[in-house]
């Protein structure tokens, strides 16, 4: 039988048993011979004859569920009655609310936080509209945005599917960095129409973090509102994965001895995030870059159905090669992955440089397993958070957008990135540098306060960042001094 593998989750299955005919040693053998893992028993009723138990399993999967309900189900004497999933127990309702910061207790309360006093407030603004950014929520809110046209590994599922995933974003924004951010799910996949319902909600945030919008229309919409909005605006899908592939390629080229500009990195997937992470590694100095899709290397010279493409031809394979991954891999020092599950094979591994580094990061299947090119990497990254080197934009996203709303940043610059590439990258030090530690993990708290402060230096030494004095590091992430306004 075949036991799934990988990260798990959790399920309770409610039983109701027949005490003459099934015991609990049955059921925890069957669970066991499936591969679960029992974490928890409870008796929910008993009686005479029957008696009724939750029993939390430790599962990989939604075909790991089936498999363990179905032995269960066939011991002698169980039935299942239910079977709940602890992340869909999670979503019921959703995974954000909304809380006054200031609670109304008495008719004077009210009237400062609504009519009449309010008024005063509004006119504030009008006169002077910049007062919004301290005096509305604007100081501290994004909007997560996507059209739920390429969510996660699923594809196309559309807007309401794709909220689970804009909510679940919104929480690591306040869980890692303080950020307010909403979630908007828009009912549209027209370019022009997404434009235009941003710019209508641009007033209420004081950013917007572009999610899910598949590529070559996020290029164009991602464009077009950074120079329309006066405020920063972010596709995570692109710049978070290029911040974090970046830091962990830094520490990884300094692990082996070589030189980010002396290396050949391959590129496979040249979508959203694959140009993102090319432009990404063109602006740290890397010269030698070839992009592979489905019909091969991109070459100059030849005409390719979009303008990011043409771009891509342009601007990398100072050599020309051309033909298929296998071909152009020979002699590479660095693989990147963000394409596929299964593309790269070990002769491939095996035909790249002494010391290869692989960043494999489909999700959540990447383009080889961990435990195949283990024999033949020096340094194996992956997108998953069950193997070392997780390649995770929440070590990019929160500290980025922490300190572009700190500092009142108009845009995010191609510099603030690359800070904050060097500062996640520097949170690993020489001494704790090696193979299976190349990158932070998500949860070291020092993460976002680095790239907090890397994201503002840059932002004023490049001219966007809008307070006339400068966020005080040390009162920590989402704390500013005051400043004349």
């Amino acid at each position: 039988m075949s036991i799934p593998s990988g990260a798990h989750t959790s399920i309770i299955l409610r039983l109701e048993l027949d005490k003459e005919t099934a015991s609990f040693g049955q059921i925890a053998t069957a669970v066991s011979d499936t591969g679960g893992d029992i974490i928890a028993i409870d008796v929910s009723r008993s009686d005479k004859t029957t008696t009724v138990r939750d029993i939390t399993v430790n599962v990989y999967d939604q075909k790991h569920t089936d498999l363990i309900v179905k032995a269960v189900g066939a011991v002698p004497g169980v039935k299942v009655i239910h079977v709940s999933d602890q992340t869909f127990l999670l979503h019921i309702g959703g995974k954000l609310e909304t809380i006054p910061k200031t609670p109304i207790k008495n008719r004077d309360d009210l009237s400062r936080v609504y009519t009449p006093g309010v008024a005063r407030v509004c006119m504030a603004i009008h006169e002077k509209p910049s007062r919004a950014h301290s005096l509305t929520i604007k100081r501290n809110t994004i909007a997560v945005v996507s059209d739920g046209s390429a969510v996660l590994g699923l594809g196309n599922i559309g807007p309401e599917a794709a909220m689970p995933v804009m909510e679940g974003k919104a929480v690591l924004f306040k869980q890692f960095a303080g950020v307010d951010a909403f979630p908007i799910c828009l009912d549209t996949q027209n370019t022009e129409e997404i434009i235009a319902a941003v710019k209508a909600i641009a007033p209420s945030f004081g950013g917007i973090n572009l999610e899910d919008i598949s590529s070559p229309r996020c290029f164009e919409i991602e464009r077009r509102l950074i120079e329309e909005l006066d405020i920063p605006v972010f596709h995570d899908d692109q710049h978070g994965t290029a911040v974090v592939l970046l830091a962990g390629l830094l520490n990884a080229v300094k692990l082996v001895g070589k030189s980010l500009e002396q290396c050949k990195v391959v590129v496979c997937g040249i979508g959203a995030a694959g140009i993102a992470c090319s432009k990404m590694l063109i602006a740290a100095g890397v010269r030698n870059i070839i992009g592979v899709d489905r019909a091969g290397a991109i070459v100059r010279g030849e005409t390719y159905p979009n303008e990011a493409w043409q771009w891509y031809a342009e601007h990398t394979n100072p050599d020309c090669l051309s033909g298929t991954l296998s071909e152009v891999i020979r002699g590479a020092d660095v693989f990147i992955g963000v394409s596929g599950p299964g593309v790269l094979k070990v002769q491939d591994i095996q035909r790249m440089a002494a010391d290869p580094i692989v960043f494999a990061m489909a999700n959540p299947t990447p383009e080889i397993s961990p435990e195949e090119a283990e024999p033949y990497v020096r340094v194996m990254a992956t997108g998953r958070s069950d193997y070392p080197n997780q390649i995770n934009n929440v070590l990019c996203f929160p500290g980025i957008f922490r300190g572009v709303l700190d500092c009142r940043a108009s845009r995010v610059t191609e510099e603030m990135k690359l800070a904050a590439a060097k500062a996640i990258a520097a949170v690993v030090s020489d001494e704790e540098l090696s193979e299976y530690y190349i990158i932070p993990s998500v949860f070291n708290q020092s993460v976002v306060e680095r790239v907090r402060e890397a994201v503002i230096e840059a932002a004023y030494a490049s001219g966007v960042a809008r307070k006339t004095a400068r966020p005080d590091s040390a009162a920590g992430a989402g704390k500013t001094v005051q400043i004349t306004r």
